[in-house]
């Protein structure tokens, strides 16, 4: 374990993702210090056989007390990394300022974090199970966490709000919330939707420009994100196959698992995103399934895009929400 204290220059990848036909890439530079309480964590993943890397944040409080916390575990979004949630998007601020949760963010490279059905040059990509088996078993066995469900919540911004979702519906018995901002939900969906009409998911369309400017990128936040093997855009691409078949994807698809989900069993749920996202659309309609069938949540929309500004000002909200479902369940309130 280390914890770093230079100042970099970070790179936010802005990407709304499966929103339209044509792909968008926007960069944004970045100055940001390590926020206080941040820490930088390496640990070898038996689930990706590589050497990882999470931030955490610790409350205040922490060092000189023998108490035990809840833990909110964030994800990134596509192209993002470890880095971004709490060095550039006030996560460890806010986490910080509210001082009785532990935050957790990990890295699960441009992975949707799910369990790829093939596997291609010797790479070995249960991203899923990174994060529900080898993330949070460090995690309760190296901090003082609340280890149980009711301590335990996940969130995450576009891709990283589709992960949140289909883990913690996956594994209910794991999160009491789960949450999403900016959720890219359909992606299994569209995957599935696709693979059954027959269309080549792994075609790749040639872009120069872009190609040039992620290449640009790399340059820079390699060197921020440093894991051996896994820092470029390339190499934090996995290789091989996400889902072969309808019924892989189906079983990541938020808007088919949550049917599966016993009511009893149900985590509480947070949704938010901007009115101006494309993929506000998604939000809509899986609010609108939970009040069909009288679930328990919370929505969000205000003015904003798919973009940093806009999480900035959701992660205040989302974290404070989930943050006070795991204190009620925990006991921790009237």
């Amino acid at each position: 374990m280390y914890r770093s204290s230079k100042w970099f220059i970070f790179l936010i990848f802005l990407f709304p993702v499966w929103t339209s036909a044509q792909e968008q890439l926007s960069l944004e530079a970045v100055s940001a210090p390590i926020p206080d309480g941040l820490e930088t964590v390496a640990f070898y993943s038996p689930a990706v056989d590589r050497e990882m890397k999470f931030d955490i944040v610790l409350p205040a409080s922490y060092a000189n007390s023998d108490q035990s916390y809840p833990v909110l575990y964030l994800l990134h979004g596509y192209m993002q990394n470890y880095t971004v949630w709490g060095r550039n998007l006030a996560a460890a601020y806010y986490s910080r300022l509210m001082g009785d949760v532990i935050l957790v963010l990990p890295d699960g490279g441009n992975s949707w974090f799910v369990n790829y059905a093939k596997n291609e040059n010797g790479e070995t990509n249960n991203w899923e199970n990174h994060i529900v088996e080898d993330v949070i078993a460090y995690v309760d066995s190296h901090y003082r966490t609340e280890a149980r469900r009711e301590g335990r919540a996940i969130s995450g911004l576009s891709m990283g709000g589709f992960g949140a979702f289909a883990l913690g519906l996956r594994r209910p018995h794991l999160f009491i919330s789960i949450g999403s901002t900016s959720g890219a939900l359909s992606y299994a969906r569209t995957a599935a939707e696709a693979i059954r009409a027959g269309v080549d998911r792994q075609a790749n369309t040639e872009d120069a420009q872009r190609d040039e400017r992620i290449g640009q990128a790399d340059a820079l936040i390699s060197q921020i994100v440093n894991i051996p093997g896994f820092s470029t855009q390339t190499e934090r691409s996995p290789a091989g196959i996400d889902f072969e078949t309808a019924e892989q994807a189906d079983a990541y698809d938020p808007f088919s698992i949550i049917y599966n989900v016993p009511k009893s069993q149900m985590p509480h749920i947070y949704i938010d995103s901007g009115t101006e996202d494309g993929l506000i659309n998604e939000a809509r309609e899986i609010m609108q399934i939970l009040i069909l069938n009288n679930l328990s949540f919370n929505y969000m929309q205000s003015e904003g895009k798919h973009n940093s500004q806009y999480w900035r000002r959701s992660i205040g909200h989302m974290l404070s929400i989930q943050r006070e479902v795991m204190h009620r369940a925990l006991g921790n309130r009237p």
